[in-house]
C-alpha cells in the first residue's frame, strides 16, 4: 500500500478490501458522503464567532459587514482575533481534507474541502450565518493542489497590493480557480485528464464563493468597497450602518 494509493483510492476502502484490491464504487460513494457530512459538520465550527463570543463575550456577525470570517474580526477586533480565526479556519479545512483522503481518496478529499465551505458559511450551529469561505478554500487548495494555489496566490497579492481591494483579489482568484485547475490537474498527475470529481467541486467552490461575494461586487462597481488595511478600524453594530464605510474613509 504506497501513499499514491492511498491518495487515489482512500485508507479505509483499501483496508476493507485488503489483498484483493476489489473497491466497490458503492463503497467509494458511500465513504464520499460520510466524508462530506463530517466536514459539513466540522466547517460549521466558525471560528469568528467562537472567539468574538468566548473572547470578547460579542457575535461579530452584529459589527461591521455582519459577516463572521476573518476580514470582519480583522476590522472589528485586530490582527491578534483575525490571526486566530485565520487558524482555527485552515486547520478545520486541513482536517476536512484529510478525512476525505482516508475515507475516499482524492475525490473524497475535494468533496470534503467544498463541504468544509458550505459548513463555514452556512454552519448548523449558528443559524446557518457564517463567512464567505476564502480562507477554507484556500487551504483545501493547498492541501490538494499546491501549485494552483500558489499561482492563485501571488495574483491575489498582486491585486490586493495594486489596488487595495481584499474582495477583488478574493473573487478574480475564484473566477480562475475552475480554470486553473483544468490546466495544471493534468501536470500534477502525470498526464492523466482533469478528474470529473476535482472539476466539479471547484466549479461549486468557486461559484458559491462569488455569490457570497455578491454584495462587495455590487460595492465595487458603485466604488464603495472598503479598501484593505491591517489596523483596526472604528467598531460599529452592523445595524447602525446600512452599509461599511466608503473606501474614501478607509484610506484616511
Amino acid at each position: 500500500m504506497t501513499l499514491n494509493e492511498i491518495r487515489t483510492n482512500g485508507l479505509l476502502p483499501m483496508l476493507i478490501a485488503g489483498e484483493s484490491h476489489e473497491i466497490s464504487i458503492w463503497s467509494i460513494v458511500v465513504f464520499c458522503i460520510i466524508a462530506g457530512a463530517a466536514a459539513y459538520f466540522l466547517g460549521s465550527l466558525n471560528f469568528a464567532v467562537i472567539i468574538s463570543k468566548y473572547k470578547f463575550h460579542e457575535d461579530i456577525r452584529t459589527y461591521g459587514s455582519g459577516n463572521g470570517g476573518m476580514t470582519n474580526m480583522l476590522r472589528t477586533y485586530g490582527k491578534a482575533a483575525a490571526g486566530m480565526t485565520l487558524l482555527g479556519d485552515a486547520a478545520k479545512a486541513a482536517v476536512s481534507v484529510f478525512i476525505g483522503t482516508m475515507l475516499a481518496g482524492e475525490a473524497g478529499a475535494f468533496i470534503a474541502g467544498l463541504c468544509c465551505v458550505v459548513g463555514h458559511s452556512f454552519p448548523i450551529y449558528y443559524g446557518f450565518r457564517g463567512g464567505k469561505g476564502i480562507v477554507v478554500t484556500a487551504t483545501t487548495l493547498l492541501c490538494l493542489e499546491p501549485l494552483t494555489f500558489l499561482i492563485l496566490f501571488i495574483i491575489f497579492v498582486i491585486l490586493v497590493a495594486s489596488t487595495k481591494f481584499l474582495s477583488l483579489g478574493s473573487i478574480i482568484g475564484m473566477l480562475l480557480y475552475p480554470l486553473l485547475l483544468n490546466r495544471i490537474y493534468p501536470f500534477t498527475h502525470g498526464g492523466v485528464s482533469e478528474g470529473a470529481v476535482a472539476a466539479i467541486c471547484s466549479l461549486l467552490n468557486a461559484v458559491l464563493v462569488i455569490w457570497l461575494h455578491r454584495e462587495n461586487i455590487k460595492r465595487l462597481m458603485e466604488g464603495k468597497e472598503n479598501k484593505f488595511s491591517l489596523k483596526k478600524k472604528d467598531k460599529f453594530k452592523k445595524d447602525e450602518k446600512a452599509e461599511e464605510a466608503p473606501a474614501e474613509e478607509e484610506s484616511k
